[in-house]
């Protein structure tokens, strides 16, 4: 089946963020001069959702709150398929595993089968869903993506071994939280950057989500807080 990737397309984007208490430092890499989207810019590991992406088994699902986040202003049902690519991209761009030791139930899917093979299950409690940004109109690739912060103690290998990691993102590096915008990023990377700058020491999840809105007609910076957005 052939993707148009001229149309909005779901995606899910982590943040890990290691040392949160003393010194923060997030995981950033470098995308590549030839990508259709954001050539050369410094971003979080990331990407689009896969349609077999809501097939996965999880060891876990995220918490109540973000579920109930994750459902606004959206189909309810994505919540599963989100967070389940979360941890696929960052596994597929980095190497490291958000997972929980356990067998899987028959054969995995390709793209998940040297996840499978070290033993883990998807682990999705620690992911916090924090911020959502539709990119603007006139962009040759347009995602809907939903921001995942997780602390870094949560996964489960070794935090400076990318050698799993796949070709799409270089200079994979571990960024001080107060360096990071000296490198060349994406606009809505840098807002995003304020909000784990302002959550870097609250280990709760947000009850209220930021959501910049670029559609046809305007752009809006709303909040999903467990009631309906303007219209």
């Amino acid at each position: 089946m052939t993707i148009d990737k001229s149309k909005i397309r779901n995606a899910a984007t982590v943040i890990v963020i290691r040392d949160r208490h003393t010194a923060p430092r997030i995981l950033m890499g470098q995308r590549g001069a030839t990508a259709a989207f954001m050539p050369n810019k410094f971003v979080f590991p990331g990407g689009a959702v896969d349609l077999g992406d809501a097939q996965v088994t999880l060891a876990s699902m995220v918490d109540e709150t973000c579920q109930n986040r994750l459902a606004e202003d959206a189909d309810g049902s994505l919540a599963h398929a989100l967070v389940v690519a979360a941890i696929r991209e960052l596994w597929e761009e980095t190497g490291l595993i958000l997972g929980q030791k356990g067998a899987w139930e028959g054969t995995p899917p390709a793209d998940w089968l040297t996840f499978a093979q070290r033993g883990y299950l998807p682990h999705a409690a620690p992911l916090q869903f924090v911020f959502r940004a539709l990119t603007p109109p006139g962009r040759p690739r347009r995602f809907d993506a939903r921001f995942f912060l997780v602390d870094a103690d949560d996964i489960a290998t070794d935090l400076d071994n990318f050698d799993d990691a796949c070709d799409e993102l270089s200079h994979l590096q571990w960024v001080a939280l107060s360096d990071a915008r000296k490198f060349d990023m994406p606009f809505i990377t840098e807002v995003v950057l304020a909000e784990v700058e302002a959550r870097a020491r609250q280990l709760e999840p947000p009850a209220s989500v930021p959501y910049f809105k670029n559609n046809d007609e305007e752009s809006l910076f709303l909040r999903l807080r467990g009631r309906p957005l303007p219209s």
